[in-house]
């Protein structure tokens, strides 16, 4: 029986690689999942990147994936998150990261809007410090936006997600990059004209889109059809509200020029009057970091391998995993819409895990999603494409206490509002499941009470 199952062992070992503990998933994309994990040695908590080398090699992205990790090992700076070591397997490559718990700057701009101008600025700040010493090492981002800016406990700002970064070895003998890449919304004129582009100049301009969101609340650049977005891009079609300082609104003027000879530089920003107001460059040692470990955990020796230990049974909730998720944990129950854009939510039950299984496989299909299952973890598939492709949601569930489990749902690919929907229907089909406290039952959802 699964109930019996639970009961937790002193003496029970999870799963192990190397030195880390794995825990609780925490996002999952089409090639890679990523894990909680502890350092059993110094008790760090990390974030354990895990990539199938069966499918990066069927997919032929062992050089690209090479390139983001040999791009994170040059980069070593406070404002970047930071690779602290990989490692592989027979089947698998371990990217070791800094686990970072504030969540996205996407998150806080989308759930309570604009930002004060001290405080965008002092992010934009950060931003700049980031982006100036990636360059310095001849490494252009190329992806960057609000979503891939984390920040950590203390609100330090982070540039996140390499995956789409440029070296400067990259470039073809017109001193160019030629890859068109990158998010619509935050990319640059020059990109969209697939004629090359300076890494340096498009990186800034995807800057200034950032600084105008965190001051305005909404993008620059906006439209359902991409021709037309495209067209507002490239004319530099777009207007400051009132509420913008002078000084903020002619750096941003200067940074959203659509032509990248008469657009400002991150030295020239640096030298902006706005721009300088409470700025205090970043204080940190330079790095000069080894590839060995990367060359290792690809190579197809046993010799580099590191030591995998296993544990088939369903994963429990201990002491490190319910600190980290201390600061986002919500026992309430999928009602709760105080965070509009929330990519993941967390219930609790004191049903059986088995019967938590079926019922969310009762729910999720009659709305269209197909279900794979894991043990006691799920994918749902929406076979129906939604404005940013296919919804997929990942699903597990886990042991708190013997009677009584956590089911977390993360949106791991699609759209976020469309999750949103998602969960909000699949709610009034779990019902029964989700357990509420005397103080819940005392209060009607807002949902329940809306049309």
């Amino acid at each position: 029986m699964y109930r019996a199952k639970l009961v937790a062992s002193p003496k029970k070992v999870k799963r192990q690689v190397g030195k880390y503990e794995l825990g609780r998933t925490l996002g999952e994309g089409t090639f890679a999942k990523v894990r909680f994990a502890r350092n059993v040695e110094t008790g760090e908590h990390v974030a354990i990147k895990i990539l199938e080398k069966e499918k990066i090699m069927k997919h032929k992205m062992v050089e690209q994936i090479k390139r983001e990790i040999s791009i994170m090992k040059l980069v070593k700076h406070p404002n970047v998150v930071c690779l602290l070591e990989v490692m592989g397997s027979k089947s698998k490559i371990y990217i070791v990261l800094e686990y970072v718990t504030g969540g996205e700057l996407f998150d806080i701009v989308a759930n309570h809007g604009r930002m004060r101008e001290d405080e965008a600025r002092r992010y934009f700040q950060q931003l700049i410090n980031a982006v100036d010493y990636c360059h310095s090492r001849g490494v252009y981002h190329r992806d960057l936006k609000l979503e891939n800016l984390l920040l950590d406990a203390h609100g330090t700002l982070k540039v996140s997600d390499f995956g789409l970064s440029a070296l400067s070895q990259q470039m073809k003998g017109d001193g160019l990059l030629h890859t068109s890449c990158g998010t619509p919304n935050y990319v640059a004129p020059e990109v969209l004209e697939d004629r090359g582009y300076d890494g340096a100049k498009a990186d800034v301009w995807s800057c200034g889109v950032i600084l105008f969101v965190l001051l305005a609340g909404y993008l620059p650049f906006e439209d359902d059809n991409i021709m037309s977005l495209y067209k507002k891009i490239s004319a530099a079609e777009f207007t400051c509200p009132s509420w913008f300082s002078i000084g903020a609104m002619s750096l941003i003027t200067r940074i959203l020029n659509p032509d990248p000879e008469k657009r400002i530089s991150i030295s020239e920003i640096l030298e902006d009057k706005w721009f300088k107001k409470g700025y205090k460059p970043p204080a940190f040692e330079k790095f000069e970091g080894s590839l060995d470990d990367i060359n290792a955990a690809f190579a197809e020796s046993d010799d580099c391998y590191v030591k995998e230990k296993k544990d088939e049974q369903p994963a429990a909730l201990n002491a490190f995993e319910l600190i980290a998720l201390s600061k986002g944990l919500n026992l309430e129950n999928l009602f709760d819409i105080e965070k509009k854009y929330k990519k993941e939510t967390r219930f609790t039950s004191k049903c059986p895990a088995k019967e938590i299984v079926k019922k969310i496989e009762e729910a999720a299909k009659p709305l269209g999603f197909d279900i794979q299952k894991k043990n006691y973890k799920m994918m749902l598939e929406n076979l129906k494409a939604g404005r940013k492709g296919n919804l997929n949601v990942a699903t597990e569930i886990f042991q708190v206490a013997p009677t009584l489990h956590m089911v977390e749902l993360k949106k791991a690919t699609g759209d976020t509002l469309e999750f949103q929907k998602f969960y909000k229907n699949l709610s009034l089909s779990l019902k029964d499941v989700v357990w509420k406290t005397e103080e819940d039952m005392q209060q009607v959802p807002r949902d329940e009470t809306s049309d």
